[in-house]
């Protein structure tokens, strides 16, 4: 075989493994994936499919997988649900099994039959065993344990079945533990029992707005829009009847300079922006020595010079951030009290999770911003060069913890001011795709992210070339041997300080778009997960949270992926400019999903009035990013721009033709807001009249993206006071009222 032959074994081996052989485009073309492709997405699993033999000898070790382990690493079952669980053992010995709760409480499960025959390995001959788990498990995170007797166990099974080193090939955790009646061998796997659907449901219609928080920016801020920032918009939204504020992912960017502008590429998704913080919320309580004082106000004098800048600078405010929260820290550690211990508990709570993240930000200071380029023995977490680097630099790695303490609490406090303040579901926050190549969870996580592929998109309307966007994604077969650990402890949490949760691309959790290494992005092909478990993770998680989850499934979804949230209630997303009726026409409002997030525009395309006035076309043709004519293109644009004149015309929310950009944007939210859908959003980019997109797709320096303060509509940058006080906004926070 050539690495250009699709074979029918290379074709068989893909798609065990999920990956897609063969896809259809957006425009409904059928596209078989390239044997080039498939070799380096397998290669990214671990799997050699370069030749015949790769392919046969990895087809072999597939057949026996789940043979040469005791127990599956993790099961899902909904509650309410009998699951059933197959254990595989010698043949002929005594097996038990029972189920862990989380509590420490044991169940017993009920053996049922099995006639599978059983299958010699290595010399060993292998049975296979049932279980019927019992009914009415409760909901959580439960362990499903099998024990059998030493003396059973043939030497040659035992090191078929990985129980010699305590190991199996699954990754399952594996103990031998001594009982009264002898010796016993005991394996161990994930049980996640989730709920049906989300307990936090919407009963009647609500808006809410949409802010890129660090656009917005007060008098009080460091150069960047920050926590207090929010409650201050998240009460005048209050205020005005809204009921959320949906806002930027708020995952951790590098500790150092300088600083990956994008919210949507992070270095860790478990862990919060430092940026958010207020200061003056950090040094409340703590007992300041004069000097220090001066410093900080020499600070924030410092930073706020940044707010009326036409660019966002975000090292600026970093650089100001960290010099003051070394002070608060210092300050924080000799005042102890109360706060120092919560932050001893949140140590506790975090775990080892927080000390990676934290070891990984203290190496940064000292070694550099990219993992990859440090020395070989740093770039584990585990290895003893990193244990005695984070013992001689335990200050800056406490420092970190402390740092992430700081910003956990105050994200929170926000939460909690916004639901005192009337809304329903307070702040939702957004979570990425995925993470930087070489931030603190490709480095912590390097197990469970696959190598020398990228996250992405594959071409569709607007983004016609498809898009790379330079992120390692998780392995579906390393999820199942972690029992999910990576996605539950990120997922926990992203549902702090919050009421809801936005899933960006929740196609990822059913199939992702991988890119191999130095090809073009519509090059790749897509590799499933099991969705079942993953959105059993989520709905956990988000019941536990007592949280609302809203999925991003714009772009080219597969019907699998709509069912499946409808089924479980998760809402979806509908943008008005991507929605029409099957003759071409708007889609009419009452149309639209009711268990969904509606919106006039997103954050990948412009403001509402830019729309209105091609900002989106003259900025792609001037990057290069149109695949047609700039003529074609305005000329497709008008055609739907005059749709949308027309139905507001009959509808009588405009007055005639001639309606200016600004009575447009009004109307589009009126008609918005009586739509069908629970959720209505408003962008905080139309209360200020932007018109300047905040992110171009398919750019990466060629534009300033996620870098853009707030501007009114002349291109003058407008502070977040004088935002909330214009006549625009209040305007448009009319406009969004919903009808029950």
């Amino acid at each position: 075989m050539t690495a250009q032959t699709r074979t029918p074994a290379l074709i068989d081996l893909a798609e065990r493994f999920g990956v897609a052989t063969a896809y259809f485009d957006w425009q409904g073309n059928h596209v078989e994936v390239s044997a080039d492709t498939l070799i380096a997405v397998l290669r990214a699993l671990d799997v050699d499919a370069s030749s015949d033999e790769g392919v046969a000898a990895a087809l072999r070790r597939l057949d026996e997988r789940d043979w040469r382990r005791i127990l599956r690493p993790t099961t899902v079952a909904l509650a309410g649900q009998q699951p059933e669980a197959v254990v595989h053992v010698p043949d002929g010995a005594a097996v038990e099994v029972h189920v862990e709760l989380e509590d420490g409480s044991t169940q017993p499960a009920e053996q049922i039959d099995n006639w599978t025959e059983s299958r010699d390995l290595d010399g060993a001959h292998i049975g296979e065993a049932s279980f019927r788990l019992p009914a009415e498990l409760p909901t959580g995170w439960h362990q499903i344990v099998a024990r059998l007797r030493v003396s059973e166990v043939p030497e040659a099974a035992a090191q078929v079945l990985g129980l010699a080193t305590n190991q199996d090939a699954s990754g399952s955790r594996r103990r031998n533990r001594t009982s009264g009646d002898g010796t016993h061998f005991e394996s161990r796997s994930t049980l996640i029992v989730a709920p049906q659907r989300p307990t936090k449901q919407i009963d009647e219609p609500t808006w809410g707005l949409m802010a890129q928080l660090y656009q917005a920016r007060s008098r009080g801020s460091w150069g960047i829009g920050d926590l207090a920032d929010l409650e201050t918009l998240g009460k005048w939204g209050a205020d005005k009847g809204a009921d959320f504020v949906l806002v930027n992912p708020f995952h951790a960017p590098s500790p150092v300079t300088p600083i990956e502008p994008s919210p949507y590429l992070p270095t860790s998704r478990r862990f919060l922006d430092p940026s958010i913080i207020r200061i003056e919320r950090a040094a409340a309580n703590l007992v300041i020595e004069e000097p220090a004082q001066r410093r900080l106000a020499e600070l924030a004098s410092y930073a706020r010079q940044q707010n009326t800048a036409d660019v966002i600078d975000r090292d600026v405010s970093w650089l100001a951030k960290r010099e003051a929260l070394g002070i608060l820290f210092d300050a924080a550690r000799r005042t102890g009290g109360a706060g120092w211990q919560a932050f001893g508990e949140f140590c506790e709570s975090e775990g080892e999770g927080l000390i990676n993240f934290a070891t990984w930000s203290a190496l940064c200071e000292q070694v550099g911003g990219n993992w990859q380029d440090w020395p070989e023995e740093l770039r584990s977490p585990d290895s003893p060069a990193v244990a005695q680097f984070r013992e001689q630099f335990a200050a800056r790695v406490e420092f970190a913890c402390w740092v992430q303490f700081v910003a956990r609490e105050q994200s929170a406090a926000v939460q909690e001011e916004l639901r005192e303040a009337g809304m329903s579901l307070g702040v939702m926050h957004d979570l990425a795709v995925g993470v930087h190549p070489s931030g603190a969870d490709s480095w912590s996580l390097h197990r469970a992210l696959a190598r020398g592929v990228s996250v992405g998109a594959p071409p569709d309307a607007f983004n016609q070339l498809g898009q790379n966007w330079s992120q390692p994604p998780l392995r579906p077969d390393a999820l199942d041997a972690t029992g999910y650990r990576p996605l539950r402890d990120m997922l926990r949490a992203s549902f702090v300080g919050a009421g809801a949760l936005r899933i960006d691309h929740i196609l990822g959790f059913f199939r992702l778009w991988w890119v191999p290494e130095g090809a073009d992005a519509n090059a790749g092909t897509y590799v499933h997960y099991d969705h079942n478990a993953m959105l059993g993770v989520l709905l956990l998680e988000a019941d536990r949270a007592g949280a609302l989850v809203v999925g991003e499934d714009l772009g080219v979804v597969s019907d699998l992926t709509r069912e499946a949230m409808a089924e479980r209630h998760v809402y979806g997303t509908q943008i008005m400019w991507f929605e029409q009726e099957s003759d071409g026409s708007p889609k009419r409002p009452e149309h639209y999903r009711e268990e969904c997030l509606a919106t006039v525009t997103t954050h990948d395309l412009p403001p509402t009035a830019g729309y209105l006035e091609f900002a989106h076309v003259a900025l792609r043709e001037e990057l290069g990013l149109l695949t047609r004519s700039v003529e074609e293109e305005l000329d497709h644009e008008r055609g739907l721009l005059e749709k949308y004149y027309a139905v507001l015309l009959e509808e009588g929310l405009i007055d005639g033709p001639d309606a200016s950009t600004d009575e447009v944007v009004l109307a589009l939210h009126r008609r918005m807001a009586s739509s069908a859908s629970k959720l209505f959003g408003v962008a905080v980019a139309d209360l200020a009249g932007d018109r300047r997109s905040i992110n171009q797709p398919g750019t990466f320096r060629e534009y300033p993206n996620w870098t853009l303060p707030l501007a009114d509509p002349n291109r003058q940058v407008l502070g977040l006071e004088e935002l909330l006080a214009a006549e625009r906004a209040s305007a448009l926070a009319e406009a969004a009222q919903r009808q029950s």
